[in-house]
């Protein structure tokens, strides 16, 4: 569930227009496995999903004995030890302690039996979204130094003049090889990493010395789409929010795992990367923007320009994150959403949302709850206003008449005090009106009460009172004494605004289907709650006494009834034809 950090964030989730998603872990599982690795000896198939180290790695259909595959056995090499996960079985679960993607690259080494025990770290550079690499200084169990790089293939070739071929022997880099081999496993919707390194004789490490290296393979990770996340998303598209992915993948694997998503409503995905976005001016990053469906190798600034770019143009966005460098977009966004789980406490911080489950379905779920709780806040105001007014206009016509006055002050605190005790609040416990989520998303600017709310105010006004007036004339008329009088009229009131809230309870639809009249108890229980506190209010000494009233017959309630059911009508047929 989304816990919010700011309480208006929800309401503002329900008037969003665009959201801006993470792919990994979010609109995926974030349960990597490798499936593919590609050598200079060609294309291996990998057994297993998960995190449990089972599985064989296949050539040929056949299983692989490591030493017989050279530049095989240099990749595994790299991805074993220049890597800061474990894997764990706990409860006969295997889990990772570390990065998702390195513990399915561990999973990885385990199955082909590497042992990365006994080398030892000499130096390294951790994986940053600028450079979208780790590099390693080992030093082997035979004393050897190996520079180990493992990390975005568009990263590591550029610093590659080498391949490691077939027999394990070094020679010229085919670059045209590769780049079919990344496009290749990208259209098969997989994350694609690549391994090179070289052996050294240097001690530390740095940036400069990450050059002339040797290109091992690349490695094909899959992170299978949530199929929550799928059906979240055609909720969103139905509710005509705009769903962008943005992803530090290589552009081709964004492109299938977008399609598998279901992001592409209308015609074929439109992918721009971040390089593109990085040379785009000012209104073309807007056009991007707006035209785009994945923003493919980007980071976390790349967000942020994105972010003002629709809001530029009149968009409401929602945008998620993690990483501490998502803060600023995550704060220019009108919902910054972050992730609790692994999100950065600087995310969390900076975000008006965090989502307990890291689920794009939960945000979809976050966005009906925003439109509800607006709803809601609608039908109170609703409410209140018109009930209000009916006694304002009851007081209001008697002075100006200069007739009896049909309530006393005290009456008219009673009406107030048990309407805002019972019926007031069974509003919010209302749950979601039926096609809240395949409706556009409402203005952010728009006012909160518009002409139709003025007229259904003013209307429902006239209604009460005048139904109040009408029965305490008749009651005077009849004879009866004016505290009886008085009595019918504070009953009729109460019974009238207990039938209106039936009729607010759907600010459009007809509220008297009985599929929807009992879809909130609470309602139900503030009416039964309601009838109990008028009874006393009539039949028991001490209220009479205290506020004026006399025993009512039964005629007379059927009177009050009779005036409520009228009213609750005439809204109803209001609705159908104004609204």
């Amino acid at each position: 569930m989304p816990l919010p950090a700011r309480l208006n964030a929800v309401v503002t989730l329900g008037a969003v227009t665009v959201i801006c998603s993470d792919k990994t872990g979010t609109l995926t599982r974030n349960e990597m496995t490798v499936r593919d690795v590609v050598t200079c000896q060609g294309h291996y198939q990998v057994d297993g999903i998960g995190y449990e180290p089972s599985g064989d790695i296949l050539f040929q259909q056949q299983p692989v004995p490591l030493a017989e595959h050279p530049s095989l056995r240099a990749l595994i090499e790299v991805i074993a030890v220049a890597n800061d996960s474990e894997l764990q079985q706990k409860d006969q679960q295997w889990q990772v302690h570390g990065e998702p993607t390195e513990g399915a690259l561990l999973c990885l080494a385990e199955k082909a039996g590497f042992e990365r025990e006994r080398y030892q770290r000499l130096a390294v550079i951790p994986f940053e979204s600028e450079n979208k690499f780790m590099a390693s200084l080992e030093q082997r169990p035979d004393g050897s130094k190996q520079l180990l790089l493992k990390g975005a293939p568009d990263r590591l070739l550029p610093r590659c003049q080498t391949q490691l071929s077939a027999q394990g022997d070094i020679e010229p880099l085919d670059q045209t090889f590769w780049l079919k081999q990344i496009e290749v496993l990208s259209q098969q919707g997989l994350r694609v990493l690549a391994a090179a390194g070289k052996s050294t004789e240097q001690n530390e490490l740095g940036l400069k010395e990450l050059d002339a290296l040797c290109f091992y393979g690349l490695i094909g990770i899959i992170d299978p789409p949530r199929p929550e996340a799928i059906t979240a998303i055609a909720a969103c598209q139905g509710a005509g929010i705009k769903v962008k992915m943005i992803t530090g993948d290589h552009a081709g694997t964004a492109k299938a795992i977008g399609e598998a998503m279901g992001l592409a409503q209308d015609g074929d995905l439109v992918v721009y990367t971040g390089k593109q976005i990085e040379q785009a001016s000012r209104a073309e990053l807007q056009q991007m923007a707006l035209t785009g469906t994945i923003f493919a190798r980007t980071s976390p600034e790349h967000k942020l320009r994105l972010v003002q770019a629709l809001q530029q143009q009149g968009e409401v966005v929602a945008m998620t994150g993690d990483g501490v460098n998502d803060a600023p977009a995550l704060k220019q966004a009108d919902v910054g959403i972050a992730m609790g789980i692994k999100g950065s406490e600087a995310s969390k911080e900076a975000a008006d949302i965090v989502l307990a489950d890291d689920n794009f379905s939960t945000i979809a779920a976050a966005v009906a709850e925003g439109r509800t709780i607006y709803d809601n806040l609608r039908k109170a105001i609703l409410f209140i206003l018109p009930t209000n007014g009916a006694q304002g206009l009851v007081m209001l016509c008697a002075v100006l008449f200069g007739l009896t006055l049909p309530l006393t002050p005290v009456q008219i605190l009673w009406v107030n005090m048990v309407v805002a005790v019972t019926l007031a609040l069974a509003l919010a416990f209302e749950p979601a009106e039926p096609g809240v989520m395949k409706r556009p998303p409402r203005q952010a600017k728009a006012a909160l009460l518009n002409g139709a709310f003025l007229r259904r105010i003013t209307l429902v006004s006239v209604l009460i009172g005048g139904c109040a007036m009408l029965l305490f004339q008749l009651a005077v008329n009849q004879g009866f004494s004016l505290a009886y009088a008085r009595t019918i009229t504070v009953t009729a009131l109460v019974v009238a605004q207990a039938g209106y809230l039936l009729n607010s309870r759907h600010l459009s639809s007809f509220s008297l289907h009985p599929k929807l009249l009992f879809t909130n108890l609470i309602a139900w229980l503030s009416i039964a709650l309601l009838a109990l506190l008028q009874l006393g209010f009539v039949y028991t000494p001490f209220m009479q006494s205290s506020f004026g009233t006399e025993p009512l017959q039964l005629v007379h309630w059927g009177w009050a009834l009779l005036g409520a059911i009228c009213i609750m009508l005439v809204i109803e047929l209001e609705k159908k034809l104004l609204w």
